[in-house]
């Protein structure tokens, strides 16, 4: 339940459409509700304006789909995050709004698709391994309600690449760019923009790249200014950042 829902409801109690108790009801569970392995923050869509976002990793597919589940009770939009084609299926078999995506592991119910941030996000990767993370950021920030770019396979082993899109990361508000092996490109997108850059590195590359070091290491010494750095593979919190930064 989010501020516009919670402000609509007190309206229907103050003008006697909605029974006290039956608001009651429909606020039992804030702040949040315990299933007994997981305390669903149903609070947090009042205080960030996303409900809570389940990482599946690590959790039974039944554990996914009753935090899901209890989720979508509250809130019209809900984000899984890192699941496998297990809990895919079982969610799916559960709860058939959802939709997978099995490049990044994301799976997406999206029933309200207003866009209410003020730009659009440009979501751009250097290869195409890095795809899974950048379609992660993407699917993020499009469920938070904003508009986004995608631009695939722009690295800087041909930066004739970058330069032919350069017109288009011009027009965002918010820049999230993925980048493995050294980690080079944010670094170029920042010098041709003037909005804020968010860096993701991917965990692509061969030995000496230690499995997104090298490319973390490498942004965060970005002799680009705008440039910001999240953690390896976090395409979920860069875009999720973006959308912050792009709200009204």
């Amino acid at each position: 339940m989010d501020q516009e829902q919670l402000r609509a409801l007190f309206e229907q109690v103050k003008g006697g459409d909605v029974e006290v108790d039956a608001a009651l009801e429909r606020l039992r569970h804030l702040p949040f509700e315990d299933l007994g392995f997981a305390k669903v923050d149903h609070h947090r869509v009042l205080r960030h304006g996303m409900p809570e976002v389940i990482f599946a990793k690590g959790k039974t597919s039944e554990q996914v789909v009753a935090i899901a589940r209890s989720l979508l009770q509250h809130a019209p939009n809900v984000l899984i995050t890192r699941a496998d084609p297990e809990c895919a299926a079982r969610v799916a078999e559960c709860l058939p709004e959802g939709e997978y995506f099995p490049l990044s592991g994301v799976i997406r119910f999206w029933r309200d698709r207003t866009i209410r941030g003020k730009g659009c996000i440009a979501v751009v990767c250097a290869g195409t391994s890095d795809m899974p993370v950048a379609e992660e950021a993407q699917l993020t920030a499009e469920v938070m309600g904003n508009q986004v770019d995608t631009i695939h396979d722009i690295g800087v082993a041909g930066i004739h690449r970058l330069m032919q899109n350069r017109e288009r990361l011009t027009q965002a508000r918010v820049v999230v760019v993925c980048a493995g092996m050294e980690g080079a490109l944010p670094s170029a997108v920042g010098g041709l923009v003037s909005c804020p850059v968010i860096a993701v590195p991917t965990s692509v590359g061969y030995g000496a790249s230690f499995h997104g070091l090298a490319a973390l290491l490498g942004m965060l010494n970005s002799c680009a200014s705008n440039v910001t750095v999240v953690n390896i593979d976090n395409g979920f919190g860069a875009g999720y950042v973006a959308s912050l930064i792009n709200r009204p």
